[in-house]
C-alpha cells in the first residue's frame, strides 16, 4: 500500500496566504480599471505629444540651417562687394595715370617740335633786324614781318610764351649767364642785354634765355 506524502502544515498555510493575495491584487486591479478606465485616445496623445516634439526639434534644425545658409550668403555678398570696390579702384587709379602719362608724353612731344621750330624763329629775327629802313617799306620785308608775326601768335596760342629777361632780376630758372658786366645804370644782379630769346611751354622751360648780367 502507497504512502501518502504528509505536507507541512507551515507550507500549506504559506501556499494558502499566497493564493489569497494574488487572487486580492488581481480583484483590485479589476476594480480600478473599471472605475478609472484609461482614455482610448491616450496612447495617441502621448504619440501625437512625442511627434510633435520631434516635428519642433526638426524645426528648430531647420531655422539653423536657413540662418547658418543666410551667414554665409551674407559674407559671400560682403566679400564680392569688397572686390568690386577694390577692382572700380584700381581702375580708377590706372585711368588717372594713364592721363597723367599721356599728359606728360603730349608735353614731351610739343616741346620737341616747339625746340625744333625755335631756330626758325631766331632766323626770322635776325633776318628782319637787317632790314634797311628803307626796305622796311618794301613788300617783301612786310611779307616776311606778317609771316613772323602769324607764326608768333599761332604758338602763343598753342601756350609758347617768350621768356621775360632784359631789366629784369637775374633767375637762374629762365636765364642763362653767359657775360657780367658793370653798369651803373642798371641795379644789382639786373639783365642787362639778351643774345638769345628764351622761351617757355606752358609752365615749363623749353629754353633759356642768354643774357648779360651787370654788377
Amino acid at each position: 500500500m502507497a504512502e501518502k506524502e504528509v505536507k507541512n502544515p507551515d507550507e500549506t498555510i504559506e501556499d494558502t496566504v499566497d493564493t489569497v493575495v494574488d487572487e486580492t491584487m488581481e480583484t483590485e486591479t479589476e476594480q480600478e480599471t473599471t472605475e478609472h478606465p484609461v482614455p482610448e485616445d491616450a496612447a495617441g496623445t502621448s504619440d501625437s505629444k512625442e511627434a510633435e516634439a520631434a516635428g519642433d526639434a526638426k524645426e528648430g534644425k531647420g531655422i539653423f540651417k536657413k540662418k547658418e545658409k543666410k551667414d554665409k550668403r551674407d559674407e559671400q555678398i560682403a566679400e564680392l562687394n569688397d572686390k568690386v570696390l577694390r577692382q572700380m579702384a584700381e581702375f580708377e587709379n590706372f585711368r588717372k595715370r594713364t592721363e597723367k602719362e599721356k599728359a606728360q608724353m603730349f608735353e614731351i612731344g610739343a616741346k620737341s617740335i616747339v625746340e625744333k621750330l625755335l631756330p626758325v624763329i631766331d632766323n626770322f629775327e635776325r633776318g628782319l633786324a637787317t632790314v634797311s629802313e628803307e626796305e622796311k617799306n618794301g613788300a617783301f620785308a612786310q611779307g616776311i614781318e606778317k609771316i613772323y608775326k602769324q607764326l608768333i601768335t599761332e604758338l602763343a596760342d598753342a601756350g609758347v610764351t617768350p621768356i621775360e629777361a632784359v631789366g629784369q632780376e637775374f633767375n637762374p630758372d629762365f636765364h642763362n649767364a653767359v657775360m657780367h658786366i658793370e653798369d651803373e645804370n642798371f641795379g644789382e644782379n639786373i639783365v642787362a642785354e639778351e643774345f638769345q630769346k628764351g622761351y617757355m611751354y606752358k609752365d615749363s622751360v623749353v629754353r633759356h634765355s642768354m643774357v648779360k648780367v651787370a654788377n
